[in-house]
């Protein structure tokens, strides 16, 4: 091979590796850019986050929070349940070192009024304001150094004495029942069930079905699993009226029903796609055009803290595959055990499938009707006996 040819075989490769890689910037463009511009706007996150905000809502409903305080403070975000909880605390203590203060001061139990040596204050050791907030946190805390004590000189320092101790313990009680909530909330619980990113349509046991894969990434299982599905789309009504998220119930199955599950193993949900399905009359080149969102529930309760929770996630026309199915990911070893490979909980083969519900159905009751025949018990066989009776 000489030269030129040499440098032949380079443009060509060069020519090809240039294709190669505009196709993929502007695939890339077409995705990241274009793409984010024709996004479709959905009610459920695919974490299960609700895209819905409130508006005018006037001052009283908002009071209605408050009364709730304690529903109020559990939906906090940590950043401020901890901003409200250092503020009880430290409000607290601030508010009752002044009143401590005021006493002392009333009393005249301070230094700058000089009391003699032999009279007795209402708390001994309060000489100003930081003595005065000392006092309150330890009291509050029942840390009780015993420097700092209330005499039986002042009714007063008693009183306020006995209201500190019981406020303190509600609001001890509060923000650490608060605090120990929040921790064992099952919304946490909710994020180690997972969905997978797609949604497929296929054939499955000679049925048109939506099919969706869920797994539980712990051990410990969801008693009482119920799983169901709602679509929600624009309707307009006869009248006239448009209905913005009108619902649909979804009926999701696996192969022992839709209540109780076992959910030890990843699961493939299906909903079969019959004349009650509103799936039924889409087809695979129009189901991008459709406007819905597929919002799929899965209700449980949590073996080892006995809550409920709800996993919930959420599947646009773009989400949904027609023609596809799941790759199997449950396999067993040579020791007997089952192996679940999560490397392939989201992955699809593309399959033959029908490229609407209603084809599938017309070509079934084609079937059906050239199989079915009809017998005519009165209908008899008789022989006719020609005869020619032209004569030549």
């Amino acid at each position: 091979m000489d030269a030129s040819d040499r440098r032949c075989m380079f443009r060509v490769l060069i020519r090809a590796l240039t294709e190669r890689m505009f196709k993929h910037l502007r695939r890339w463009f077409v995705t990241h850019i274009f793409g984010r511009s024709r996004q479709r706007a959905r009610l459920v996150s695919k974490d299960g986050r609700c895209n819905i905000e409130f508006g005018n809502v006037d001052a009283q409903s908002r009071f209605i929070f408050f009364v709730d305080i304690w529903t109020t403070v559990l939906d906090l975000k940590w950043r401020y349940k901890m901003t409200v909880f250092i503020t009880a605390f430290l409000g607290s203590w601030f508010l009752f070192g002044l009143l401590w203060y005021v006493v002392a001061y009333v009393h005249k139990d301070l230094p700058e009024f000089y009391p003699p040596d032999n009279r007795t204050p209402c708390v001994e050791n309060i000489n100003g304001m930081t003595s005065a907030f000392l006092f309150s946190l330890e009291t509050q805390v029942t840390i009780g150094y015993g420097f700092r004590f209330v005499t039986e000189q002042c009714a007063t320092a008693i009183f306020l004495l006995i209201f500190q101790s019981i406020l303190g313990v509600i609001i001890n009680s509060f923000m650490c029942g608060a605090i120990l909530a929040k921790i064992s909330r099952p919304k946490k619980r909710a994020k180690t069930i997972t969905f997978s990113k797609n949604a497929v349509i296929s054939k499955r046991g000679g049925k048109l079905c939506l099919l969706i894969r869920v797994a539980n990434l712990r051990k410990s299982l969801l008693i009482g699993s119920h799983i169901y599905g709602k679509l929600l789309k624009t309707t307009i009504t006869p009248e006239g009226e448009t209905i913005i998220l009108d619902q649909t119930n979804i009926n999701f199955v696996v192969d022992a029903g839709n209540e109780n599950l076992f959910f030890i193993s990843p699961l493939t949900i299906y909903h079969i796609i019959d004349h009650n399905s509103p799936f039924f009359h889409m087809a695979a080149e129009t189901l991008s055009q459709q406007d819905f969102e597929l919002v799929v529930f899965l209700d449980g309760t949590v073996e080892s803290t006995s809550a409920t929770c709800q996993v919930r996630t959420s599947y646009i026309p773009e989400e949904v595959l027609w023609g596809y199915r799941f790759v199997p990911i449950v396999s067993k070893t040579k020791e007997g055990k089952y192996r679940v490979d999560f490397h392939n909980f989201g992955k699809t083969v593309e399959v033959e499938t029908p490229h609407c519900a209603m084809c599938l159905y017309n070509e079934k009751d084609a079937r059906s009707r050239m199989k079915r025949g009809y017998d005519n018990p009165n209908f008899v066989l008789s022989e006719v006996d020609e005869t020619d009776d032209t004569q030549m």
